[in-house]
Parts: structure tokens; sequence; C-alpha cells
């Protein structure tokens, strides 16, 4: 018999983290990110977040496509930008990320059934913003050990599924660019996909 596997540390977040990022050639830079988090625990209590970049390479770009962060409970999604997001690959280093505009959440919903399709949908007064995942392919679950994690710090046991295309949407506007090719734990996926059963462990020292 197996035995059972324990990851060492503290949980720090667990829950869902889709994510899109887009490009508009392969070897261009990235033109549109987006990462939305729907976490049932953490030391910040629940709560929903999605960190859209429409002008990633920029600090200060026009009102119209401002970067924002649409959240239900800013202290989660502040810490959830300061010690994760900012790691993650496409949003490393990236100028966009220290000019979020700040709206509040005032609905979210999730629509398709996550095998062929699957959808998250998000308001915020006069903004829409909806994220598209199609084309959806086998689910896999893998555990990245902290040196090979985004953070360099924390276990991540996760549940993935990659997309053959994905689309972010604002307010009827669909944003330029299309996922490129990704490697993740021996898979062959894009730079758009879901991730559910995501939990983050730090681990130890």
């Amino acid at each position: 018999m197996a035995e059972t596997l324990v990851f060492p540390g503290t949980v720090e977040w667990s829950g869902e983290n889709p994510g899109i990022s887009l490009k508009e050639s392969p070897e261009g830079p990235f033109v549109a990110l987006a990462s939305f988090f729907r976490v049932v625990l953490s030391p910040h209590g629940r709560g929903h977040a999605l960190v859209l970049l429409r002008a990633p390479q920029e600090a200060a770009p026009p009102a119209e496509r401002s970067n924002l962060c649409i959240t239900d409970n800013e202290k989660l999604a502040r810490w959830l930008i300061a010690e994760f997001v900012s790691h993650f690959g496409a949003f490393k280093g990236q100028p966009g990320l220290s000019s979020l505009l700040w709206r509040t959440l005032d609905e979210v919903k999730s629509v398709g059934d996550a095998v062929s399709s699957y959808s998250e949908i998000v308001r915020a007064g006069d903004l829409t913003v909806e994220l598209a995942w199609k084309g959806l392919g086998e689910p896999f679950c893998f555990a990245f050990p902290p040196e090979k994690s985004a953070t360099g710090k924390h276990h991540m046991p996760s549940l993935f599924v990659g997309c053959e295309t994905a689309t972010i949407t604002v307010n009827g506007r669909v944003l330029p660019g299309k996922p490129g090719p990704r490697e993740i734990a021996g898979r062959t996926i894009s730079t758009a996909m879901l991730a559910f059963s995501e939990t983050w462990i730090r681990a130890p020292g």
C-alpha cells in the first residue's frame, strides 16, 4: 500500500486560480493578462479577486486600458498580489502591476461544464469582464515542490485543465492576443488554463 502523502508546512490559501495570458505573436510580449481567484481559505478570509492587466507593459495607461483589480475582499487581494501574482511568470516584473485601478466586485458567476468550455463573469458597477476557455483538454493533477513553484517557497498541489482557445472580454470588447504553448508538469498546454483545487503550502524554514 502506498504511503499517505503529507505536505509539510502551513496552508496559506486554497481555492481556484484560472488564468489567461495572451500574446499577439509567439515571440512578442504579453498584451493581456488575467488571473482570477476564488479563495475558500486564507489568513484574510474568503473572497474573489480578478487581476486584469490590459496594458501589462505600461505603468500609467489611459483610462480605457487601465489595469484593474476587481475584488470583494481588498485585504485578501492585496496579499495575493504581493505574495503570489507578482511572482507568476507572465506577471513578474510587469510595470502594469504597479498601477492597478481598484474596483469593488458586485457579482461573479461561473458558466459552463469545465469539460468542453468554461467562463468566469465578473461585474463591478458599469464594468463586465468575461474570461472564457474553450476546447478544454484532459484534467491532470500534480504537485510542485517549493523550488519549482512560482514563489520558490510553496508546495503547490493543483488540478489543471488546458485549453485550445481563450478570450478576455471587457464590456463586450474582446482584448487582442491569443494563448501560446506552455509546458508544465510534463504536459504541453497553453498560457490559458483552469486551475482548480489549488492549494499553496508554505514550506518550513
